[in-house]
């Protein structure tokens, strides 16, 4: 552990600890945003009616929407003075949404990457190799104070420059890759196209995210690599990387809670569920002072682990992300998730963990293919060969998941590589129907 003596906290003291926090927060959140001081107030509530954790069900969620209404620097609590830093997200799905940092905010998100490292298996005798994306994304910058503030060895060779990485993992003896699943998945195809195996090398850790990602995948990447591979988890509306991460037990990823507050709850009722029951990820930040956030909806879908982990740790843990609410297709009524599409192909012998899911329209109706990347070694041209291989992956996709959807099997290479996250689903209703 990096910080021990909050890592592994007693849960009595963590929680006074998170509710003296959370009371700050609320109150210093009433008194320099704006926008929570309306929502606060059109709710009915005051930060002096918390008094327990009971209480945080009375106070009003924040969406993404309200980040996009206050661009660029609406939602701050801190003055311009203050900030040292700006992030944002890409805006892919809408108005980018900015996110602020004092000095403060790196010093502690540092500790948090830290402790992700450290969680990994990282110590000051590692080199990191991270591939993440430097820049307006969290992910590299996030990645990098971490990795320094452990005393890793630190290249910040960011995305890209694909072969060069390669050749800069075997030549400086890289021990620890920081990426997101699917690059490193093609980093693998790509070091044994240039004839190098990975596992021959020192790597022996992966730390990735950014990206929902299976248990299958895990297997694919430990095997192509040679490496635990752990998963980690964060979004810049709330910091970053660092909001969680998984331990070398790989069971749940422990939530930095003496940072943040987790909640989960139905995404329809908006109620919270037991533990151990799945819903929608919620998080309160209780240490953000440049833009702190208060019932942030994540649209991320998990649960709370039960029970204590058996490396020490004190921390809740929760469950890796299975999707988004966001990204649920839903099928003639049922709902489904890429990820689990994903879950489903990594299991099958002959193909790669390379897919695509495609909506387009026949007439009025919605149409869904999976377009499935065959394994490099699977004879593309043998044809009952690859009616076999299509039959069984379209069965297994109908037993696992209870629909009925068309499956296209593609030659290797010919889905688009991604160097950041992975675009899954590929929509063209709206350039006309089949």
């Amino acid at each position: 552990m990096f910080q021990p003596e909050y890592e592994a906290m007693d849960r009595g003291s963590l929680e006074q600890l998170q509710l003296d926090r959370l009371k700050a927060t609320l109150e210093r959140v009433y008194k320099n945003v704006p926008m929570y001081r309306a929502k606060f107030d059109d709710a009915g509530f005051h930060p002096s009616m918390v008094t327990s954790f009971d209480d945080l069900t009375k106070v009003p969620f924040t969406v993404k929407d309200d980040l996009r209404d206050a661009y660029p620097y609406g939602m701050f609590a801190a003055p311009m003075k203050d900030i040292v830093r700006l992030h944002a997200s890409s805006g892919t799905t809408g108005q980018v949404t900015v996110v602020g940092y004092t000095a403060g905010d790196i010093d502690r998100w540092a500790d948090l990457m830290a402790r992700t490292f450290a969680s990994a298996g990282a110590g000051p005798d590692d080199i990191v190799q991270n591939a993440y994306g430097y820049g307006l994304f969290t992910g590299g910058l996030g990645a990098h104070y971490g990795s320094e503030r452990l005393g890793c060895s630190t290249i910040p060779i960011s995305g890209g420059n694909t072969k060069r990485q390669i050749q800069v993992m075997k030549d400086f003896g890289v021990t620890v890759l920081a990426a997101t699943p699917s690059y490193a998945l093609l980093l693998g195809e790509t070091a044994l196209e240039m004839g190098i195996d990975i596992r021959d090398l020192p790597l022996r850790a992966g730390v990735f995210g950014a990206e929902p990602w299976s248990e299958n995948m895990r297997k694919q990447l430990e095997e192509v690599l040679g490496i635990k591979a752990i998963d980690i988890y964060g979004l810049s509306e709330v910091l970053g990387p660092g909001v969680a991460a998984e331990c070398e037990s790989q069971h749940g990823l422990h939530v930095n809670e003496d940072h943040f507050i987790i909640e989960i709850v139905d995404p329809d009722t908006l109620a919270p569920v037991p533990v151990g029951v799945m819903g929608e990820v919620v998080f309160t930040t209780i240490t953000k002072e440049g833009i702190p956030v208060v019932r942030y909806r994540t649209r991320d879908i998990s649960r709370i682990i039960a029970g204590e982990c058996s490396c020490g740790r004190t921390f809740s843990r929760m469950e890796r992300i299975s999707g988004r609410t966001d990204d649920m297709l839903i099928i003639r009524g049922v709902n489904v998730f890429p990820s689990q599409i994903e879950q489903v192909l990594t299991g099958i012998p002959g193909v790669a963990p390379h897919y695509q899911v495609v909506l387009t329209k026949r007439g009025s109706l919605d149409h869904v293919a999976v377009h499935v990347e065959v394994g490099p070694d699977f004879a593309f041209d043998e044809i009952k060969a690859l009616e076999r291989l299509q039959t069984r992956v379209k069965a297994e996709i109908v037993s696992a998941l209870a629909i009925s959807i068309d499956v296209k099997l593609v030659e290797p290479k010919s889905i688009q590589r991604s160097e950041g996250k992975a675009k899954r689903v590929l929509d063209l209703r709206g350039e006309g129907s089949e």
